[in-house]
């Protein structure tokens, strides 16, 4: 008896063991999964399901089956997977066939056909009950005789090749849905939930570097329970037809009773780049030589001016750098040959245009920046691709740069509502409430808590201000313009560079050394804290040659006892009188003249939780002097300002504005 129990007990451990089954692969290594067909891994840790061919197919399996049915009422219990994939074709609009993450019932699945069948089914098994088999297909080809919507679909399959739902390859984001290309050749995420309660699943797709979007782009409610086993196995079955080819999965990861662990994007192995393939010409003959002759002078001319127009800096260093580097006819294209009406904005760093690109259809923010030196360029360039890695969910991604000419531009993920700064002056037409306000602060102390202390190195933004703050569709806060960013190791003293920024954010120490700290970012984060608060600007000019230095007059209000005085009077009374103080005081302290004395972004980011109550102000023997650095003597010796026209660049007194514009550009 006591034998049975043990055995009971163990045979209870195991399921419970295997029904907890999860894994995550952020890239592959040979001995991971089980593979048939021609798929195989890249040498850099890809798995590569079709290796640009016709009419074949691939599968990948993990090699463990997986327990999938509760022990106890034979029910299928909830699981979550995401993976990150691309298709690359040998045409730029035309692929075939797609991709499906599959459960099946075997690993080795029957006598499948490539083409429209997706390595999955045969004429003979597919829409079998007996197949047990659950899919979400990415189909690139569109077969009339499986009821495809489109070319460019995803699709919940489940036994058959004819999806039970469908929907446009694309995602929502702000309530509005935008297009994807599956075959644009660029990297998309996918997560497959089922709740095995509510028997719901939903499937979404995003660009990799968008957070996942809130609303699944498929949604359905069926039991999988009669479907599959208690045990099957997870993997990804592809085809191709007849176009040349190549499906890729970068990274995967899956789990049982849980959520599937988030996949390290910036670890996953790096897609090929994209062949300059040669375009298919039609040789037509002519029987004039004369006119032949004048056709091929004006080809040449066109494509001799095409070349200049789209010219572009390519150095060799820069061959690693593909993936991040825009071609600039795609820009032009993309912003309708940077049109006025496609302007987002100007200022002393450049000018910004919407666009969308060509082939992919995603939304992008085009900054040019002007540049008259080579100097420095290529470790700038390293920077600015370096930062394109960072991914943080209160940040807006660098998409990546080009370079023509006497100018840099760089690509960032576009965010339909704006700029802050716009909300809070010049009597703004949508009044933020405190709410909102509160919940950006929050989210740009952790976007810059990230980058100080959480990424691989520090990143010291250098240009933190209401117009860098950018609201996606949600009105979430999203530090942008990395332009003036600069990194370096941790535990690593930070090197001496120009002073750049915009006056009325710049820490005293900066302007007296040249150094870029995660402290002066601090200081840059109690003028936008002040900014926000008070709906007015760091410096504000009331005369020809007198300003109003907003943290002094917050101080002032402060010592009187009446700080609550210094408030957005457009915020009204619907506000948290204490969620007010804490900032304004937070904001006071984080603009202390000594570097010492203010909070590193950890701190403020739990003085903004009320983890850690804020310390007593009043014990920093503040003046208006200590927090404001406009009577520094060595800031008269500040060697450059780029200030921006957008953020009316005052200094704390007429003569400093002199002295730093007098050496700005």
């Amino acid at each position: 008896m006591s034998l049975n129990l043990v055995a009971m007990v163990f045979l209870l451990v195991t399921v419970v063991v295997s029904e907890d089954t999860s894994f995550t692969y952020n890239g592959f290594q040979s001995n991971h999964l089980y593979l048939d067909g021609d798929a195989e891994f890249t040498t850099n840790g890809m798995l590569r399901l079709t290796n640009d061919t016709k009419q074949q197919k691939g599968h990948a399996f993990y090699p463990n089956p997986v327990v999938f049915k509760n022990t106890f009422n034979a029910s299928v219990s909830s699981f979550s997977t995401t993976f990150v994939f691309a298709m690359r074709s040998e045409y730029l609009n035309l692929g075939g066939d797609g991709i499906v993450f599959v459960i099946s019932p075997t690993k080795g699945l029957p006598n499948p056909l490539p083409s429209q069948y997706l390595g999955l089914f045969n004429e003979i098994n597919n829409g079998n009950k007996s197949n047990h088999v659950f899919g979400v297909e990415l189909d690139t080809i569109q077969n009339s005789e499986f009821g495809d919507i489109n070319d460019n679909h995803v699709g919940i399959d489940i036994n058959e090749l004819k999806s039970v739902k469908s929907a446009p390859a694309g995602y929502f984001s702000g309530g509005e849905f935008k297009n994807l290309s599956l075959i644009s050749g660029y990297s998309m995420q996918v997560w497959v939930e089922y709740d095995g309660v509510k028997k719901q699943i939903n499937v979404t797709l995003a660009p990799i570097y968008v957070d996942k979007p809130e609303n699944p782009l498929l949604s359905l409610t069926k039991d999988l329970s009669p479907i599959l086993n208690s045990s099957m196995y997870v993997g990804f079955s592809s085809s191709t037809g007849s176009v040349l080819t190549s499906h890729y999965v970068l990274g995967w990861s899956f789990k049982m009773n849980g959520q599937a662990q988030k996949l390290a994007i910036c670890e996953l192995p790096k897609l090929p780049r994209f062949g300059n393939k040669e375009s298919m010409v039609l040789t037509v003959g002519l029987p004039l030589i004369s006119i032949s002759l004048v056709l091929m002078v004006a080809l040449a001319v066109v494509h001799v001016m095409k070349r200049r127009k789209f010219a572009e800096l390519l150095e060799d260093w820069e061959q690693d750098y593909g993936p991040h580097r825009f071609k600039f006819k795609d820009l032009s294209i993309a912003t309708k040959g940077f049109r006025e009406n496609e302007l987002l904005g100007s200022g002393g760093f450049g000018r910004v245009y919407k666009g969308v690109m060509p082939v992919s259809k995603i939304e992008v923010a085009v900054k040019r920046v002007s540049h008259e030196s080579r100097q420095g360029m290529r470790e700038f360039v390293a920077e600015i691709v370096s930062i394109g890695r960072l991914r943080h969910r209160n940040l807006v991604p660098l998409l990546g740069y080009c370079r023509r000419k006497g100018e840099l531009l760089l690509v960032y993920e576009y965010m339909p509502n704006g700029s802050l700064d716009k909300y809070l002056y010049n009597h703004p037409r949508v009044t933020l409430n405190w709410s909102q306000r509160f919940r950006i602060i929050k989210g740009i102390a952790l976007g810059l808590f990230y980058l100080h202390e959480e990424w691989e190195q520090v990143v010291v933004h250098r240009d933190i201000k209401a117009s860098n703050v950018l609201l996606d569709a949600e009105l979430n806060g999203r530090l942008g313009d990395f332009g003036l960013s600069r990194l370096y190791d941790h535990g690593t003293d930070p090197q001496t560079t120009h002073v750049v920024g915009t006056l009325g954010y710049l820490a005293p120490e900066h302007t007296r050394t040249g150094k870029v700290t995660t402290s002066s970012d601090v200081f840059a984060f109690g003028a936008f804290l002040l900014e926000v608060v008070c709906g007015r600007r760091p410096v504000e000019q009331v005369g020809e040659s007198e300003s109003v230095i907003l943290v002094d007059w917050v101080y002032e209000c402060w010592k009187r006892g009446e700080v609550l005085e210094a408030k957005d009077p457009n915020l009204g009374t619907n506000y948290r009188s204490e969620e007010v103080v804490l900032v304004l005081k937070l904001g006071l302290l984080c603009s202390h003249s000594e570097p010492l004395v203010r909070p590193c972004m950890r701190q403020v980011v739990q003085y903004l939780e009320r983890d850690v109550p804020l310390p007593d102000i009043s014990l920093l023997s503040l003046s208006s002097a200590g927090l404001s650095f406009g009577h520094h003597e060595d800031f008269q010796d500040c060697p450059m300002s780029y200030p921006s026209s957008m953020d009316r660049p005052l200094s704390h007194t007429s003569s400093i504005a002199e002295s730093l514009l007098s050496g700005g550009r």
